[in-house]
């Protein structure tokens, strides 16, 4: 089904609503506004009734695609149900009048909460402190690197190399080359994790971290970490953790007691904060205990005052990095994530870990027949499947097969990422789908396998039900090498 453009739906003299007079002098335009501002001819907006309008705009927001309306498999994403308390809290009048500039002394709700969420994430990552300021996960890379350089610095050291395996997310090779780093790869085995013989080569005295995803993208766990921490602290460097694959630790585990000195959350994955259409998100940094000098200001500190805790701000830290946003950071997503930690309690933080890894794994055994498993282990949270098989027998690509998908009511999961896996179809069910829902996806995903295989022409015109259909990608690819060649 298409939409008809508002300007079409337009008849002339048509109307939602005609205000009354103001009741002020009406006074010419032109002594409102300069000439040059002024417009030759009237506005053509279209005339529509007030009812018309509405059905317009609710009719195009239901083409869209929100985790109210189905599963978001994106591997590596986390797109969980955001549950409505979250927004409702978050709503509240004493949070949505607060303005960042207020006295401390009327603004102690919010910062208690502030405080009390750096002190449960710190709890849940074993670590000793967590700043709240990072707007988003790649943020909060920059800031643990940041950090990083900060501390080689304090003990007189300039090295320049950052380590980053080869299955990391895009972000950490951009984050630390953007903080001035030299990134070096690391190389995965053949299980799909860290090489220790490449590791141990690569380290020198100029690498000042080893950053780290734990699961990593292929949703397997790190199981040689004890190792990789004592090469990594045994040369002087530091261990970054990111972090957004915490779901699927979160009660189980925790990166501080693995010797992570670093660890980065994203509050808008992990802890069910709104995720996607650009934000707001969060990234908070948790660090050991040697790294808390230097987090960014201000400090939310908690006092003593007449028997009942008193919160406060400080900034006066001279080994602090600075500030890494205005003010504290994007409030409303920490309020979420704190009304999310608080509704489940330790206990349901625990199971939700639980439920995301045993629903990776039987949406991964309702797969594994059907297409092709690089990395054959069992998984924690999200799980990397390979197209390679449709594409060789069939010439049905990964993106084709994606595309498919839109036509079932399914949004794609995460295609062609991590780079070390041909084909790669990276799944994410997370712990707030059913097993209907996860059953009803992998039928559409098998189904379309099998259209691969007797139909494949049904695969390649996909999607034919959307609003938009398939674009022509080798013009787009044409005119995009013509831009890239421009510039």
């Amino acid at each position: 089904m298409k939409e008809t453009l508002i300007f079409d739906l337009s008849r002339e003299g048509r109307r939602g609503l005609c205000f009354g007079s103001p009741g002020v002098p009406e006074k010419p335009v032109g002594e409102l506004l300069p000439e040059r501002c002024l417009r030759s001819e009237p506005a053509a907006l279209p005339e529509l009734p007030e009812s018309e309008v509405v059905r317009h705009f609710i009719r195009l927001s239901t083409f869209n695609y929100h985790v109210d309306k189905n599963m978001y498999p994106l591997g590596s994403c986390t797109m969980k149900y955001n549950p409505k308390i979250n927004d409702l809290t978050s709503g509240l009048p004493g949070f949505t009048a607060m303005h960042p500039l207020q006295p401390e002394e009327t603004s102690q709700g919010s910062l208690r909460l502030m405080y009390e969420l750096s002190e449960m994430l710190a709890e849940i990552a074993g670590l000793d402190a967590v700043t709240l300021q990072p707007a988003a996960g790649a943020h909060g890379e920059l800031t643990g690197i940041l950090l990083i350089r900060k501390y080689h610095e304090s003990q007189g050291s300039g090295r320049n190399k950052l380590l980053v395996v080869d299955s990391a997310h895009g972000t950490n090779p951009a984050s630390a080359a953007i903080a001035g780093y030299e990134i070096v790869s690391v190389e995965s085995n053949a299980e799909g994790r860290t090489d220790i013989d490449d590791l141990r080569e690569k380290l020198d005295q100029d690498v000042a971290a080893l950053m780290l995803t734990n699961p990593n993208t292929l949703g397997l766990f790190e199981k040689d970490i004890r190792t990789i921490e004592q090469l990594v602290h045994g040369n002087g460097s530091l261990l970054y953790m990111d972090g957004a694959n915490m779901n699927a630790l979160m009660g189980l585990t925790r990166p501080g007691d693995m010797g992570f000195d670093i660890v980065h959350y994203n509050l808008h994955k992990t802890f069910s904060a709104p995720h996607g259409g650009g934000g707001p998100g969060s990234g908070p940094v948790g660090v050991c205990r040697k790294l808390t000098p230097f987090l960014p200001v201000p400090v939310v500190e908690k006092l003593e005052q007449n028997g009942a805790g008193y919160y406060r701000l400080v900034t006066d830290r001279p080994q602090s990095i600075g500030r890494m946003m205005n003010f504290y950071g994007n409030f409303s997503v920490l309020v979420r994530a704190y009304t999310y930690i608080r509704m489940l309690g330790p206990e349901g933080v625990r199971r939700a870990a639980e439920n995301a890894i045993i629903n990776a794994n039987y949406l991964l055994s309702r797969l594994v027949e059907t297409f092709d498993l690089p990395y054959p282990r069992p998984v924690m949270h999200e799980f990397c499947l390979s197209g390679d098989r449709q594409k060789k027998q069939h010439g049905v690509k990964t993106l084709d097969m994606a595309k498919r998908l839109l036509d079932y009511g399914f949004h794609a999961p995460t295609v062609y990422f991590p780079l070390i896996v041909s084909e790669a179809l990276m799944i994410e069910p997370t712990e707030t789908e059913t097993r209907e829902t996860l059953d009803a996806f992998a039928d559409a995903l098998l189904s379309i396998a099998d259209e691969a295989e007797n139909s494949p022409e049904l695969v390649f015109d996909a999607p034919v039900n959307t609003p938009v259909g398939r674009l022509d990608e080798a013009q787009a690819s044409r005119k995009l090498d013509i831009c890239c060649s421009g510039c």
